[in-house]
């Protein structure tokens, strides 16, 4: 996917039966691609898949179970030659520090950092595969940008979040001899079940299909870096890049307030 208008592409995206994945899916599907989906929930998939039944097969699998993820390895090749995986399956979970419970911090690293480890397992290999033919190969980590401000309560979901950025920028470092290109997805608040349970303000939200859309843009004007929207992200990096001491009054001040 180096350009609108290309041919189409096999794709395998974690992370499919609901919110951005959904919507991803849907979107690449739209414009022709065709999709290996995974989740956990079967009957969330087929139906996804039930939309665009010759260009979408079904593989469902718990992206954290080394398991899972080899028995669907063989269905990598259900299109032929993988040329694109999208890393999206993920979770958020807040702590609440006045019950401090190490169990939030080790979901958000098992789903969102663990998960994506584990899925390369599988998906390195179809990738290098492809690239051993002379076609391109892209890997797409989605992951996001609440780290870059130390936010109360995302203790958890930050760190696992700035874990994963760092991880794909090493990976995008070593695979570069490959020639495969790794592109890292970084979404501020986007309206999905996982954000439908916020119970606080959340500024410039965008829909899961508008996100969609803009992950397939920024893919096919061959971006290495996807964050949006704009206004929100920029902000953010400005904030990140105040004095320490300034960053740390801020975040405190807006840290939510706990009973004993």
């Amino acid at each position: 996917m180096s350009s609108p208008g290309s041919e189409p592409q096999n794709i395998w995206l974690t992370g499919a039966s609901s919110g951005i994945g959904k919507a991803l899916a849907e979107e690449l599907a739209g414009a022709g691609h065709r999709l290996i989906v995974t989740g956990r929930r079967q009957d969330a998939l087929d139906q996804l898949a039930a939309t665009y039944p010759e260009q979408m097969t079904t593989a469902a699998a718990d992206t954290t179970s080394r398991q899972d993820l080899e028995n669907i390895r063989p269905q990598l090749a259900r299109f032929g030659d993988l040329d694109i995986a999208i890393l999206n399956a993920g979770t958020c979970e807040y702590l609440d520090v006045a019950h401090y419970d190490s169990q939030v911090v080790e979901a958000d690293i098992t789903t969102n950092v663990i998960g994506t480890a584990r899925s390369l397992d599988i998906a390195l290999p179809a990738l290098r595969a492809t690239r051993a033919k002379g076609k391109p190969a892209t890997l797409v980590i989605v992951s996001s940008s609440a780290w870059w401000f130390p936010f109360g309560r995302a203790e958890g979901y930050g760190a696992s979040k700035a874990a994963l950025t760092y991880f794909a920028q090493s990976l995008r470092a070593d695979l570069a001899a490959e020639g495969i290109r790794v592109v890292v997805v970084s979404p501020g608040f986007v309206k999905t079940p996982l954000t439908d349970r916020n119970d606080f303000p959340m500024p410039f939200i965008i829909s899961a299909e508008d996100a969609a859309r803009r992950i397939r843009a920024g893919l096919e004007k061959g971006k290495n870096e996807i964050a949006f929207p704009k206004r929100f992200t920029w902000s953010l990096k400005v904030l990140g890049a105040l004095p320490q001491s300034i960053i740390d009054r801020m975040a405190a001040s807006l840290a939510r307030k706990t009973d004993d």
